[in-house]
Parts: C-alpha cells; sequence; structure tokens
C-alpha cells in the first residue's frame, strides 16, 4: 500500500493539471494563400499557449463555403493549410487539429441554435453589413448565418476562450448572447466563452494599405507575404511598403504604416512596440526596413522548409486530419446527446 501512495499522488496531480487548462478553440478558412498575418496575429500564439491549453484548432472549410469557391481548389487548401499549421510549429500530439465539415455536429448544432438566435442580431454584425453592401436580395444566406456555425464551432467543445482578433469580438460577443439564451431556456448546457484578444501584433494590416487588414483573399499581391514567397519576394514587398510621413521609427494613432510594420519586427523579435522604438532609435526607415526583411526571412525559412516537405507528404497530413476528426467526432456526439435530450429532439431514434 505503501508503494502506492506516490502514484496516487501522481495521478492526482496530472489530473488537477489536466482541471486547470483553459478550453480554447479557434480556426482559420482554407481560402487564399496563409500568410504572414495568419501566423502572427493567430497561429504563433496558439503554439504559445497550447502547453496551459486543452485546445481545439480546426480547418473551418464549412465557412469558406460563404465565398463561393471552386470545389477542386478548396480541397487542396484545406491540405495546404492544415500543412502550414503542422510546419508552424502545431503539435497534433498536444492538441485536437480536424477539418470542420468531418465532424458533422458543427452543421447540427448550427441549425439547432437557430431557434435561439435573433434575426436582429445577425442584421446587426459588421461583417454581414460589410459583405452583403450592395448585393440586396442576392446576398448568401451562408453569410448571414455565419454567425450561428461560428457558435457552434466554439460551444460545442466547452471552449471557455477564443484567440480571435478584435474584427472577431462581436462573434464572440454574439456567441455569449446564444450561451445565455439557450441555458436559461433549456437548462446549463454550454461553457460561457470569452474572446482572448492580443493587444501585440493581434491584428496585421497590409503592407500597402494598413487600413485594411491583411487578407488571403486580396488581389493584391502586394498587400500580404505569403508562406509561399521565396525570401527576395519578402524582401521586395517589405521594401516596398508603404510608410507614413516623418523619419523617426515610431508608431502611433497618426502612422498606422509604421505602426503595423514596428508590430511585425516585435512579433518575430518578441519585443514590445516601444522596445522595437528604442532599439531603432537614431535609424532611417530604410535600414528599419532592410532589417525587417531580414527578420522575416530568418524566421519563416524554417517554415517554409517543413511546409515544402509536407505539401510532398499529403498522405501525412490527411492522416493527421483523419485521426483529429475521430477524436473530435467523440466529443461532439457526447455534447450532442446532452442538447438533443434538453432541447427534446432525437429521444426515439433506432
Amino acid at each position: 500500500m505503501i508503494t502506492d501512495a506516490p502514484r496516487r499522488a501522481e495521478d492526482q496531480a496530472v489530473t488537477s493539471e489536466a482541471r486547470q487548462k483553459v478550453k480554447v478553440f479557434s480556426g482559420i478558412q482554407p481560402s487564399g494563400n496563409f500568410h504572414l498575418g495568419n501566423y502572427l496575429g493567430a497561429v504563433r500564439n496558439w503554439i504559445k499557449q497550447i502547453d496551459r491549453s486543452d485546445s481545439v484548432f480546426c480547418v473551418v472549410d464549412l465557412h469558406a463555403l460563404s465565398n463561393n469557391p471552386d470545389s477542386t481548389l478548396l480541397k487542396q487548401q484545406v491540405l495546404d493549410l492544415a500543412g502550414s499549421y503542422l510546419a508552424s510549429g502545431i503539435d497534433p500530439d498536444r492538441c485536437l487539429l480536424f477539418v470542420q465539415s468531418h465532424v458533422p455536429a458543427h452543421t447540427e448544432l448550427q441549425w439547432l441554435l437557430n431557434s435561439v438566435t435573433q434575426f436582429g442580431e445577425l442584421t446587426r454584425m459588421t461583417q454581414f453589413k460589410d459583405k452583403s453592401a450592395g448585393k440586396g436580395d442576392s446576398v448568401s444566406a451562408a453569410i448571414f448565418s455565419y454567425p450561428v456555425l461560428m457558435a457552434a464551432d466554439i460551444i460545442l467543445y466547452d471552449t471557455e476562450e477564443v484567440p480571435v482578433g478584435d474584427d472577431q469580438r462581436q462573434h464572440v460577443e454574439l456567441t455569449r448572447d446564444i450561451v445565455n439564451r439557450f441555458n436559461r431556456r433549456y437548462g446549463e448546457t454550454f461553457v460561457l466563452p470569452k474572446a482572448d484578444i492580443k493587444t501585440e501584433g493581434a491584428r496585421i494590416m497590409s503592407l500597402d494599405d494598413p487600413t485594411e487588414k491583411m487578407s488571403k483573399t486580396s488581389p493584391r499581391e502586394a498587400s500580404y507575404i505569403a508562406f509561399s514567397d521565396p525570401p527576395d519576394t519578402i524582401r521586395k514587398k517589405i521594401r516596398r511598403a508603404v510608410t507614413d510621413s516623418g523619419e523617426t521609427i515610431e508608431g502611433g494613432a497618426d502612422k498606422p504604416a509604421l505602426t503595423n510594420l514596428i508590430q511585425i519586427y516585435g512579433s518575430f523579435a518578441d519585443l514590445t512596440t516601444s522596445q522595437v522604438e528604442q532599439h531603432f532609435e537614431g535609424k532611417r526607415y530604410g535600414e528599419f526596413k532592410k532589417d525587417l526583411a531580414e527578420l522575416v526571412v530568418e524566421k519563416l525559412t524554417p517554415i517554409q522548409g517543413e511546409l515544402e516537405r509536407l505539401r510532398r507528404d499529403p498522405d501525412y497530413v490527411a492522416g493527421v486530419l483523419r485521426e483529429g476528426a475521430a477524436r473530435a467526432n467523440t466529443i461532439a456526439e457526447k455534447k450532442m446527446e446532452l442538447v438533443r435530450e434538453r432541447m427534446g429532439i432525437g429521444s426515439f431514434k433506432p
């Protein structure tokens, strides 16, 4: 009995550690080119937090359908994005990684959540207003109901924190409203999540227009740095990136372009904005851009090498996604059994 005591204590410690881990969910659409903004604004932060979190990361291909993508291209982009996750350092042994459409519970739960989501809430979503502008009645219903599917993605896994950019804050707030309304109507069923928004490097902007977020689907290749860009292309894009008036390397609300470049440098160098400003005190824009370009090339080169290796081994990537989907389906189905019971449906299934 004495020899069992240390083992029991160790098991209790492991159980306690598991309970203390924060449950996290996040995902990226498989559209366009995976770029610097995706990495610095999302994936790099996921990796930093992976050991303190019970993390679920998803390739949200169902969301991508709202943009009416080419079906053949979408299949390849799913594999490419999953490969970018893995090449960046997402370890499937330390988290859950899968493709959204491989877990049917996401769409089932979206339909059920529609019953507790108000029409007016969806019409007030900024993303819906922006994407439906000028389209009148021809706008896709998928764009309208996008936030409800996002809510389903999040709460299906008892998520506590959702690492997002500030532009997604409204969607997480709607998710919280949906959870509160559902729990009041049917009893405590879902965990109330909160947005996890980083202050440094949280939103990487376009290189040629700092008023726009860096986008995978931008038709302007100079606006983003893709993981597929070779070193000389990266250097050229940073050299040609717009800057603000003045000569000193300082950020601020009146210098959005320079602030963006400083954030990119700080994210890669693990420095705050003020530390980057101090580091480049007395130096000119050209020198700053040259150093930034070399830093980006240095940090991306090993990731690009691993990504190229994974592209040559798509069966490995597909296998990781299949294993992740099997685990995710087990978790999701258990949750859906509770949801169906609470809502009074599915009781007489054969």
